[in-house]
């Protein structure tokens, strides 16, 4: 067992529990916050591996927007501090639903491809950046306009109604 197989059952391990914390914690706002950790040491897992595109774009897309735009819709409608209440019924059913795709999805990954480790193919690192920066950039400039935008308009319709006290 080398050094990095043991630094990826670390940081699994992490991750792991940090899933675990995010979907069972009962406040929604701290659900939100181990979300960030468990995205977060997935892509600790992804620089491991040795996939650093992989993991840059998991830490911009999940957890620098996907994450902080559930953080912000919660901060804005004010619902973060509340708690979900639910049966222990439900939470034993979501646990058996929840590992039976792990074990279903393990299963299938394991007979498809073994155990053994495979030669990677297709482009690299520098030929996606070439493409995203050269090809693809306009796109994605008028698609972060478009982000800006709505997350104004959604400022706006949040605070529209509120008396001058409350917005203070």
């Amino acid at each position: 067992m080398t050094s990095r197989d043991v630094l990826f059952a670390a940081v699994g391990l992490i991750t792991a529990a940090a899933a675990v914390l995010a979907v069972t914690n009962r406040r929604v706002l701290h659900a939100g916050l181990w979300l960030v950790v468990a995205l977060g040491g997935l892509a600790g897992c992804y620089l491991v591996l040795g996939a650093e595109l992989v993991a840059l774009v998991q830490l911009l897309v999940y957890v620098g927007a996907v994450v902080v735009l559930i953080l912000f819709a919660l901060m804005l409608t004010r619902s973060g501090a509340s708690e979900v209440d639910t049966s222990p019924a439900h939470r034993w059913l979501a646990a058996a639903v929840g590992a039976g795709v792990t074990v279903l999805l393990g299963g299938a990954l394991v007979t498809a491809y073994g155990w053994e480790s495979r030669e990677l193919t297709g482009p690299g690192s520098e030929q996606i950046g070439e493409q995203i920066f050269g090809t693809w950039v306009w796109p994605f400039e008028l698609l972060s306009l478009l982000l800006l935008a709505a997350l104004v308009t959604a400022v706006a319709v949040a605070t529209t109604g509120r008396s001058k006290d409350e917005a203070a």
